[in-house]
């Protein structure tokens, strides 16, 4: 078997400059008090429904921020640091609401006053909201009102086999990423009202444990027992689909007794199936592929495979004023080549079972000292297991500096190893120091602090008439976008939900693409234009926008989807800026990984 170097050495000369990434955040909009605003999604924003970089993600007051492509770390958080510039300057305007900093929530209303993401009246718009409203019936709104970090990636020549083996890994070693820059070990009581939850009471509010990595992403976080009777093999990717189409069609029968409509005829949930959709499955990473319009994801992997990759366990930084930095981007552009590059056994049901169990233990016990993780038929000491994968990722550190022409990379590998040594400086220990020092053992107090700092930092930064302008249209532009696809729909909504839920949109598994025995991993250069990742990736049910670069907006519902021009943000690639539109049925939209 090749070693880590071989197979490094192997990789064509394009490969790892071609690396690729995104970033999509979720943020709750609060009032300044700390409680969940209760304000619709400002229109001065645009259309959540159709704008390529601002929309909702579970609720109403759940805003997303999604950027483009990028070649490079800095040119993908100038990008995202730009539309945190002008939502903020847009809430401004409207009052004192701000972007919670946490992935915890702020303080909430009772479940059933939490406002569920509304889209407009196009079947589309319906279905998204009628996803959300059976998310609610499922899970509590509650829970959905959880933030974090979704981190795209994707490197040129890779095949299927390649990113579900690098999957399975990522699987296996993403204790190392909760236990670094998990930041959620403590929340306010109003997130876990009326639930089992077996928190320790801080002080006031406040819950917490005392060794807690990501709360988020522990039992109180994207968990269910109906989910929990899935055994999804990342083994290829027509295992894959098999599982996910098994839970996609088979009934569910606390989701049938919910059904599919209320006695007044209004909509609980678009299915009474383990999982209304493909978006329902929750996991710490997804294989993703670019839909075509009226597409099913799950058809799209199989008609095409997998193109690149979502990180979904990353909880936002509270002392990072994006959410994340750039340090921790690079560790995951290594963290994943390492996943990549090393061996990757099958998974088995008694590994899959094991590592939820892992997950569990690392998000509620992560900093506890010895803390001992399930590794095939022994239990390691945490600590020890991630310095072990640590310092196996120096070589890779070593190479994308070599690859880039900078320091930077080992920089990052060196700063995680060094956190690796003092658990006092995680971000999760340091959340609970801080509200111990400075905000009497109140979590509420501390996140709030950070998110008017926040606030006050974003606002201050230069910011042109130019930019202004461009983000402006933009929004415009959605909404008008919004409107054309409102007066287009002629198709009764249960129409609708009918022919996009049928089985056979799910597609059927195709025969993989081979490789040579022994043919090296990436050995196709040829491979890195097709298999670069697209600027735009589609949204489920997600409807067309288009972005233009004049400051004008279009006034009417006539131009072609040629039209499409290009609005110059700092440090973005223009040529990942294009939309492609359709109006078919159902329509969806091209547009950068979004994938709630």
């Amino acid at each position: 078997m090749a070693s880590l170097k071989e197979r490094l050495r192997a990789l064509p000369g394009p490969a790892l400059q071609g690396l690729r990434r995104g970033i999509e955040k979720e943020s709750l909009r609060c009032l300044s008090d700390g409680r969940l605003a209760a304000t619709p999604h400002p229109q001065a924003l645009g259309s959540a429904l159709t704008h390529p970089h601002i929309t909702t993600d579970f609720s109403e007051a759940q805003l997303e921020l999604i950027t483009g492509v990028h070649a490079d770390v800095d040119g993908c958080l100038d990008e995202l640091t730009q539309i945190h510039q002008f939502v903020y300057r847009t809430l401004q305007r409207g009052g004192d609401e701000m972007l919670w900093v946490g992935s915890m929530p702020c303080g909430l209303p009772a479940d059933e006053n939490i406002p569920i993401g509304v889209y407009g009246t196009s079947n589309v718009a319906r279905a998204k909201s009628v996803y959300r409203m059976g998310l609610g019936h499922r899970y509590g709104r509650r829970m959905q009102t959880i933030s974090g970090i979704h981190y795209n990636w994707s490197m040129p020549g890779l095949d299927d086999d390649d990113y579900f083996g690098l999957i399975r890994n990522f699987r296996r070693h993403s204790f190392v990423l909760l236990y670094l820059f998990g930041a959620s070990p403590a929340l306010c009581d109003s997130f876990v009202e009326g639930r089992d939850h077996r928190l320790r009471r801080l002080h006031g509010h406040t819950l917490y444990l005392p060794h807690a990595t990501s709360l988020r992403m522990g039992r109180l976080g994207y968990q269910s027992d109906a989910q929990a009777t899935l055994a999804v093999s990342y083994n290829n990717l027509r295992s894959y689909g098999a599982s996910l189409q098994e839970a996609l069609t088979r009934p569910y029968p606390a989701y049938e007794a919910v059904g599919i409509r209320n006695p007044g005829g209004e909509y609980n949930q678009l299915a009474t199936s383990l999982l209304q959709i493909e978006n329902e499955f929750y996991g710490t990473i997804r294989p993703k592929r670019v839909i075509q319009p009226g597409e099913r994801p799950l058809h799209a992997l199989r008609e095409r495979g997998v193109e690149y990759v979502e990180v979904r366990c990353m909880d936002l930084d509270p002392f990072v004023p994006v959410g994340i930095a750039a340090p921790t981007m690079r560790f995951i552009d290594l963290f994943l080549l390492h996943c990549l590059l090393t061996p990757s056994p099958p998974d088995t049901p008694d590994e899959i079972a094991a590592l939820g169990r892992n997950q569990q233990r690392v998000a509620a016990r992560g900093r506890e000292p010895g803390l001992l993780l399930e590794r095939g038929a022994t239990e390691v000491v945490l600590a020890d297991w991630a310095a072990q994968i640590v310092a196996g990722m120096e070589l890779l550190a070593n190479a994308m500096d070599v690859a880039l022409g900078a320091g930077r990379y080992r920089d990052a590998w060196a700063g995680a190893s060094r956190v690796l040594a003092q658990p006092a400086e995680l971000p999760s220990a340091r959340v609970l120091a801080a509200m111990e020092r400075d905000f009497d053992r109140s979590y509420v107090r501390l996140l709030r602090h950070h998110s008017a700092h926040t606030r006050e930092l974003l606002l201050g930064l230069p910011w042109s008439d130019a930019q202004q302008q461009s983000f402006e249209a933009l929004a415009r532009d959605s909404l008008i976008e919004q409107r054309c696809l409102e007066a287009s729909d002629t198709m009764p909504f249960e129409a609708f939900r009918q022919d996009y839920l049928a089985p056979q949109r799910l597609g059927q598994d195709r025969q993989p693409a081979t490789r040579s025995s022994g043919a090296p991993l990436c050995a196709n250069a040829s491979a890195t234009e097709r298999l670069r990742l697209p600027a735009l990736v589609s949204v489920l049910m997600r409807p067309p926008a288009r972005s233009s670069a004049s400051s004008g907006s279009r006034s009417s519902c006539s131009a072609s989807s040629s039209d499409t021009k290009t609005v110059p943000i700092r440090g973005q690639a223009t040529s990942a800026r294009t939309t492609r539109v359709s109006m078919g049925t159902p329509p969806t939209v091209t547009r950068h990984f979004h994938g709630s």
